[in-house]
């Protein structure tokens, strides 16, 4: 079992950016694959980013691709997102979320472990 906890979220002017961190407990953090989902009020959560156990292989959403760059520290037990150009739709909850396997890595259903939560803000 793995706890993940997220941080690094807060209010960012458009164009700006934000780097948010997820910190695994447990010592086995390299065996699971990671991701990012974000979560707006009134709609579904939904597929950020995601990372192979070794960092080897990413997935990112289109509307994301070129402006977040997902990424991990083993040794740290930790899984971080660069936000980079921010737009006021990337306003949401940013959750990030593990599974052994990373088989359905773009699916909510395709992880088992979830964090609370961080909110990010992107005033125009």
């Amino acid at each position: 079992q793995v706890q993940l906890v997220e941080s690094g979220g807060g209010l960012v002017q458009a164009g700006g950016s934000l780097r948010l961190s997820c910190a695994a407990s447990g010592r086995t953090f390299s065996s699971y694959a990671m991701g990012w989902f974000r979560q707006a009020p009134g709609k579904e959560r939904e597929f950020v980013a995601a990372i192979s156990w070794s960092g080897g292989s990413t997935y990112y959403a289109d509307s994301v691709k070129g402006r977040f760059t997902i990424s991990r520290d083993n040794a740290k037990n930790t899984v971080y997102l660069q936000m980079n150009s921010l737009k006021p739709e990337d306003t949401a909850v940013y959750y990030c979320a593990a599974d052994r396997s990373f088989v359905e890595a773009t699916m909510t259903q395709g992880y088992d472990y979830w964090g609370q939560g961080t909110q990010v803000t992107v005033s125009s």
